[in-house]
């Protein structure tokens, strides 16, 4: 079903327990009736929800307003304070206040002649608006789009924009799907920040959470049986993904994901934490997200892409739907982040424990995951299943060294660039962009930004704030961290430290690794066996005791001393086509590395 955007039908409203409905619009009362018979039927696309059947519960509003701008809520059951539209696509005063309708068709696109582009040889950039400039605005960062174009990257990732209480907040503690933030400007902001990203030559990926809502605006609950009331995950209730009431519960979601690839032309979804999604039904969410995307890339001729944050290490993600997968285009993998944060940090407590050693990473450049089946001694459990190389290629999995989790979820928020000088911070950078897989970069890294990434929001309710800072002591009891130093979630300088410091990229060793990370992702594009061979085509030697590894993809083998020594390694490569050290070296046979150095070479 997709919501028509005109005539009265366009305040159209599911609220199956409601006993009386009646709509504001622009100041006046407009009494709504339940739709007779099946509900609202639409034909929607598929894989993306029942076509008209058990849809009961929808009202409707004779001789509303059928044109213009119009600020609108629901008063249910008698009830005197409006409430927002679930599927409000503006909140001009915040969550609570009444909702504000858009038409996504009134902006001229100037992206024809975007072709859009797929996984395989990208590299994405995830960003946080509120934090990638000064102004935190869908418009300011339009200004940054020619510098991450010069850089190379092909995608931009943006952490979740949707409504959310307060000024700001990571973005997934959103309560309204449908609508973009105010504070970033809104779905006008939005539509020209895509239109000016593809005029650059990059595409858009927006991360989306739809396993759970915010702790503060959300109403849904009072409409219908979107949630499972004590069925929970981490971060609250349970959305109603197989209970009664969940075919237009899904449809719901299905058609968020909808808006976002037509309404706002984004190349691609990032599906926030798919692991929380509870799910009993024989057709999954997520094959159902994977269905979506093809019917939309068909029907655009541009490649829609799905990816999933998944915990589970289960690549039947990404095994096409006719061998029983999902069909999705690809998933992120921890185990990549675990096994570089370890070889170059040497930090090693709580789930990075498993990781302590070359063997882990050389592990995951062949096998993808490294927990495939084995014994996972954080989980204390065994974890995952192998990936089925041939019907998988390696750039599904999206791979980082840094990332908005990896970095935010510290107890200070610090990034590598804090403790690991220019060595260290390079060999990562080889690591990530010449893996096998599809390499993100976070926001700041590619010049080794030194401000931190910490948890901020700005819950306006204090008994909220004091529960979200306490909570955030507890998560970090398992990884040892002292909570001593945990910044207060809530304290208007966790966000402003957050920001990046532009002026550092022109500033000595952020220079030199600025110009690094062109470099490799140039590199990248120029060399087919990088980004395009299989997993077949990827072998690895490595020395645990003298800490080197040798990835080989092809005809190119990349060498990477993680030892703070001088290394030699033996090579068959005939020329260093990029070395991260002036020192680098090669002879007949062999390679001498410095200590923490790489060097990629050719044949």
């Amino acid at each position: 079903m997709t919501l028509p955007a005109h005539g009265t039908e366009r305040f159209d409203l599911w609220a199956p327990d409601a006993e009386s409905v009646t709509l504001l619009a622009d100041g006046r009362k407009y009494p709504m009736s339940r739709v007779v018979g099946a509900g609202r039927a639409g034909g929607g696309p598929p894989g993306a929800g029942p076509d008209g059947d058990n849809q009961d519960g929808w009202w409707t509003a004779a001789g509303a307003p059928a044109t213009g701008e119009v600020a609108y809520g629901y008063l249910l059951d008698g009830d005197t304070t409006p409430l927002p539209d679930p599927r409000s696509r503006r909140q001009p005063d915040g969550v609570h206040s009444l909702s504000r309708t858009f038409d996504a068709g009134s902006h001229a696109w100037a992206d024809g002649q975007w072709e859009g582009r797929g996984l395989q040889g990208a590299v994405i950039y995830e960003l946080h608006l509120g934090t990638f400039t000064p102004e935190g605005t869908l418009d300011a960062a339009i200004g940054k789009l020619s510098y991450l174009a010069e850089l190379g990257v092909d995608f931009v990732e943006l952490l979740p924009v949707n409504g959310f209480n307060g000024t700001h907040n990571w973005g997934y503690d959103g309560v309204l799907w449908y609508a973009v933030h105010e504070g970033y400007g809104g779905p006008a902001a939005y539509q020209r920040f895509v239109d000016a990203a593809h005029a650059a030559g990059l595409g858009v990926i927006q991360d989306v959470v739809y396993n759970h809502l915010g702790p503060s605006g959300n109403y849904l609950s009072r409409f219908g049986p979107y949630l499972k009331s004590g069925e929970g995950n981490t971060w609250g209730d349970s959305v109603n993904l197989d209970g009664p009431g969940s075919d237009v519960v899904r449809q719901y979601i299905l058609e968020n994901a909808a808006m976002w690839l037509r309404d706002y032309h984004v190349d691609g979804l990032r599906l926030d934490a798919v692991h929380a999604f509870k799910d009993e039904r024989a057709v999954h969410l997520l094959e159902e997200f994977g269905a979506l995307a093809d019917h939309i890339s068909a029907e655009t001729g541009r490649p829609a892409t799905m990816i999933a944050e998944s915990d589970l290490n289960d690549p039947r993600l990404l095994y096409p739907r006719d061998v029983n997968g999902d069909g999705l285009a690809g998933q992120w993998s921890d185990d990549f982040h675990h096994a570089v944060h370890v070889n170059v940090s040497g930090e090693a407590t709580g789930y990075y424990a498993d990781f302590e050693s070359l063997g882990a990473l050389a592990k995951v450049l062949v096998d993808g995951f490294f927990h495939d089946g084995g014994y996972s001694t954080f989980r204390e459990r065994h974890h995952g299943r192998p990936i089925n190389t041939g019907i998988v290629h390696p750039s599904a999995l999206v791979v980082c060294s840094q990332n908005h989790d990896q970095i935010g979820n510290r107890a200070t928020g610090d990034r590598l660039s804090q403790s690991l000088g220019y060595g260290q911070l390079a060999l990562a950078a080889v690591a990530t962009l010449t893996s096998p897989f599809t390499p993100m970069l976070f926001m700041g890294e590619e010049y080794g930004a030194t401000t931190p990434w910490q948890f901020f929001t700005s819950h306006p309710e204090p008994e909220l704030g004091k529960a979200t800072a306490e909570g955030r002591i507890r998560e970090f009891e398992r990884m040892g961290w002292d909570p001593a130093v945990v910044p207060d979630p809530q304290d208007p300088g966790t966000f402003t430290r957050s920001k990046l410091n532009w002026a550092e990229a022109a500033e000595g060793d952020h220079a030199r690794l600025l110009e690094l990370y062109r470099s490799l992702i140039e590199l990248r594009r120029s060399t087919p066996e990088l980004a395009g061979l299989g997993f077949e085509d990827t072998a690895v030697d490595f020395s645990e005791a003298d800490g080197w590894l040798l990835l080989r993809r092809g005809g190119v083998e990349v060498a990477m001393n993680f030892s703070a020594e001088p290394r030699g390694v033996a090579v068959t490569g005939a020329s260093v086509v990029l070395a991260t050290d002036d020192g680098v070296r090669l002879g007949t046979g062999r390679l001498d590395l410095p200590g923490h150095s790489a060097a990629i070479l050719s044949k």
